[in-house]
């Protein structure tokens, strides 16, 4: 006869717990489950404080009191006390500060990953702070179930129309085939009609090129977008051509942020301030023919005959540079000064710089998803600009703007 199997909680510490209640109440809310999880998630928290104060986050620093949150778990909802530190910069890891719901085991495991940890520094803070023992075998496997999200969400359905759209790219390195390799990761951000920011997809290639390109727009395409208004690019090659094949109304504009940057590349260290401060006058002219003016007297002058490849670059993109000067200060402001993707760009780098280099392709997209994931939740309000933005977009795109808010 096969043995009964023990219980992995004894029977005397289960009847302690309901003290006589009736088993049935402890998955009613607020019952002994509930309790159990809040215990636990205090205990928790409490011993990442405590982790936080002991290390260099915490220097300084101390307890000040308790904070309430209520979280979302699967039976309803649930109040905890959350320690807080008198320089508030405690940010635990089982429920982040924005954080809502209640997370489980793979919840958490995807959170770290997300925060750019690797497989064996994940397992190592589960063994340091919970006392939980996993492989990295496991750690792996929960974090491959994203492998199944992103697929749903790089086919999802998209808006018809985007006022404006924003393509860059960045550089991984990736192992493949015994040797660690840069690839670009491909970016696109869309600004909807009411000026709330999407991610419109997320695309691995070694090799990018005219085809490339052409693919990537027939995918946006094929999952509902019929017009793109403004497509903001980084001065890659064979990009517009890609970009009006398949809307030919678009208008391409070249990222005046990339632009300067890549100026600068070619200016020694100490010549950088004065070099920036004299472009101002090419990207800030009124109109495209005092920013021709502009651009000629800086390549005549003292910084241009220095640095000749900068005005060379400028030149042999000139075509997608002047479409900025049409547009009036809030469109421009909202294309260069407040370019969404440069914000969005510095936190995809952050968390490439923290790993270093990627294993496969599948782990790369798996962590720059679930960045953007998180970085896609904080956009709750559109930018400053686009109320006024969104005014003369509907004079300058008329029923093609309009089509948006449909």
């Amino acid at each position: 006869m096969a043995r009964r199997k023990e219980p992995s909680i004894p029977d005397a510490i289960l009847d302690q717990l309901l003290a006589g209640a009736d088993a049935k109440t402890a998955f009613d809310p607020g019952g002994l489950l509930d309790g159990l999880k809040k215990a636990l998630a205090e205990r928790a928290l409490n011993a990442e404080m405590d982790h936080h104060l002991d290390g260099d986050g915490g220097a300084g620093n101390s307890r000040n009191g308790y904070g309430s949150k209520t979280v979302i778990t699967d039976g309803g909802k649930l109040s905890l006390d959350v320690p807080r530190d008198r320089q508030s910069s405690f940010d635990p890891t089982l429920i982040a500060k924005y954080q809502r719901r209640f997370p489980g085991f793979d919840d958490k495991v995807i959170s770290m990953y997300a925060r750019g940890m690797s497989t064996r520094e994940i397992v190592g803070h589960l063994r340091e702070l919970y006392g939980v023992e996993v492989s990295p075998d496991l750690i792996s496997a929960v974090t491959d179930a994203v492998l199944d999200e992103i697929a749903a969400w790089q086919a999802r359905p998209l808006e018809p129309v985007y006022p404006l759209v924003f393509f860059d790219a960045l550089r991984v390195k990736i192992r493949d085939e015994g040797l660690v390799r840069n690839k670009a990761v491909h970016v696109a951000l869309g600004v909807r009609h009411d000026g709330g920011k999407e991610i419109l997809g997320l695309w691995l290639e070694q090799n990018e090129g005219a085809k490339f390109w052409l693919r990537v727009m027939n995918e946006l395409k094929n999952r509902g977008v019929e017009d793109l208004l403004i497509a903001v690019v980084d001065g890659l090659k064979g990009f517009p051509e890609a970009i009006t094949a398949v809307f030919p109304e678009a208008t391409v504009q070249t990222c005046i942020v990339h632009l300067l940057r890549n100026s600068l590349d070619f200016v020694s260290y100490k010549d950088r301030k004065l070099v920036a401060s004299a472009l101002k006058e090419v990207y800030r002219a009124v109109d495209a023919a005092a920013a021709e003016v502009a651009l000629e007297a800086f390549e005549a002058g003292p910084w241009g005959q220095k640095y000749p490849a900068i005005g060379m670059s400028w030149r042999r993109v000139w075509g997608e540079v002047i479409p900025f000067y049409a547009f009036p200060k809030d469109v421009r402001r909202l294309i260069y000064t407040t370019n969404a993707i440069e914000a969005l760009n510095s936190k995809l780098r952050r968390a490439v710089r923290a790993r270093g280099h990627f294993p496969t392709d599948e782990a790369a997209l798996k962590l720059l998803f679930l960045v953007l994931n998180r970085t896609e939740k904080e956009w709750t309000m559109p930018a400053r600009e686009w109320h006024m933005a969104k005014a003369q977009f509907a004079v300058l795109f008329g029923d093609r703007f309009n089509k948006a808010a449909a």
